[in-house]
């Protein structure tokens, strides 16, 4: 009897561990709206690696599942967004393409594969600050980002996107695009 306690008790303790432990590491997302279209789906369901930007910082590219903004609520649901721009950066969209300026002065452009249409109107932002990220959404026609509430700071990021799980048409890894290509200085000084 005293040995059926001991397993059962030896079970309960395994159990807790792996459950606190995934809890900590990987977490169950479902995508709400079309923000992110056509690279998510309103309704897909996507598991978060909480864990990653433990080991090293977040990347442009990657999608991230980050707490609402304070204006939305504190009990918004969590959005998923694309980062774009990095800390120290300037982000400027014009004529539907990214333009940033990095912090050493150098420019960039996106080459942007996820994106089916481009934005409709231009935007022109701050320099980000030392823990700020500038996020969009895939679907730029129809996204609440950066360009409506800034940049974002690093401790507001859950975590990054790293498997579709359901439905199944959509599932696999999560792709990030570190795809921008030097464009030397920015012609626009607005």
């Amino acid at each position: 009897m005293r040995t059926f306690f001991r397993d059962i008790l030896t079970t309960l303790i395994i159990a807790s561990v792996i459950f606190f432990g995934l809890q900590n590491t990987i977490q169950s997302f479902i995508v709400d709206g079309p923000s992110m279209n056509y690279s998510f789906h309103d309704g897909e369901r996507i598991l978060v690696n909480k864990l990653i930007y433990k080991f090293h910082e977040p990347q442009r590219g990657d999608v991230i599942i980050l707490e609402a903004p304070q204006e939305y609520g504190s009990s918004s649901t969590p959005f998923i967004k694309r980062i774009i721009g990095l800390p120290g950066e300037t982000v400027e969209v014009k004529d539907g393409i990214v333009y940033i300026r990095q912090a050493n002065g150098k420019s960039l452009t996106l080459d942007e594969p996820y994106i089916t249409l481009n934005t409709r109107r231009d935007f022109k932002g701050e320099t980000l600050a030392e823990n700020e990220y500038f996020v969009m959404g895939d679907n730029r026609n129809n996204s609440d980002d950066s360009r409506h509430f800034g940049g974002i700071e690093r401790q507001s990021i859950i975590g990054k996107a790293w498997l579709s799980i359901w439905p199944p048409q959509y599932w696999g890894l999560v792709n990030s695009y570190p795809v921008a290509k030097s464009t030397g200085n920015l012609t626009s000084n607005k």
